[in-house]
C-alpha cells in the first residue's frame, strides 16, 4: 500500500483570473500527483479589505495583468480574456452571488464543484458573460452538467445562513492561512503547512510534495488538448 494522499486545498474565487489559472494547472495534476485536491471558494473582497486597491486596479498594473494574460491565454492554453468592461465587473458587479453559489455547491454536490467553477470563469473571463444575476448563475450550472431542478434548487440556498456563513468561514481560514489576495495553495505536509500565493508557484509546490514537475501542460494532458 503506497502512501495516503497528500491534501492540497486552493483557496480562489472566479472574479481572480490568476485563480483560475491555479485551479486548470492543479486539475491537471490532481490524477497524477498523489495528492487529495479540496477546491474551497473564497471571496477576495474579504481578504483584501485591509488594501487600499486590488493590483489590476493600479493603472501601470492593469496595464501589465492585460498583456500577462494575454501571454498566459497561449502558455498555459487556457482561453482566458480581459472582460471588456473590466472595472465594471470587478468594483461594481464583484462575485458574492457566484461564490455563495459555489459554496451551495460544494456543501450539496461536491461532485460538480470542479466543473461549475470553470463554467464561471468561462463566462467572466473569456466570453465576457455575466455572473451576477440568476439566470447567469443558472446558465453556467447547467452547462456544467446540472439539471435545471438541481441548479436552481442550489441557487435559492445562497442566501441561507448556512451558505453564508460558510463561505465567512472559507475566506477568513485564507486569510488564517495568510492570505492576502486570491489564490493561495495550502499544501499539508508532513505535519507541517506550506502556504504559496499565486499562479505560478506550482514548480514549488511539486517540490514540496516531493512530486514532478512536468510544466503546466503535463504530458498526459497535452496529448488530450
Amino acid at each position: 500500500m503506497g502512501p495516503l494522499p497528500r491534501t492540497v486545498e486552493l483557496f480562489y474565487d472566479v472574479l481572480s483570473p490568476y485563480s483560475w489559472l491555479g485551479f486548470e494547472i492543479l486539475c491537471r495534476y490532481q490524477n497524477i500527483w498523489n495528492i487529495n485536491l479540496q477546491l474551497r471558494p473564497s471571496l477576495i473582497t474579504g481578504i483584501m479589505k485591509d488594501r487600499n486597491k486590488p493590483p489590476g486596479l493600479l493603472p501601470r498594473k492593469g496595464l501589465y495583468m492585460a498583456n500577462d494574460l494575454k501571454l498566459l491565454r497561449h502558455h498555459l492554453q487556457i482561453p482566458i480574456h480581459f472582460p471588456k468592461d473590466f472595472l465594471s465587473v470587478m468594483l461594481e458587479k464583484g462575485s458574492l452571488s457566484a461564490m455563495r453559489f459555489l459554496t451551495a455547491v460544494n456543501l450539496e454536490h461536491p461532485e460538480m464543484l470542479e466543473k461549475a467553477s470553470r463554467e464561471l470563469w468561462m463566462r467572466v473571463w473569456s466570453r465576457n458573460e455575466d455572473i451576477t444575476e440568476p439566470q447567469s448563475i443558472l446558465a453556467a450550472a447547467e452547462k456544467a452538467g446540472m439539471s435545471a431542478e438541481q441548479a436552481q434548487g442550489l441557487l435559492e440556498k445562497i442566501a441561507t445562513p448556512k451558505v453564508k456563513n460558510q463561505l465567512k468561514e472559507t475566506t477568513e481560514a485564507a486569510c488564517r492561512y495568510g492570505a492576502f489576495g486570491l489564490p493561495i495553495t495550502v499544501a499539508h505536509v508532513d505535519g507541517q503547512t506550506h502556504m504559496l500565493f499565486g499562479s505560478d508557484r506550482m514548480e514549488l509546490l511539486a517540490h514540496l510534495l516531493g512530486e514532478k514537475w512536468m510544466g503546466p501542460i503535463p504530458p498526459a494532458v497535452n496529448a488530450r488538448l
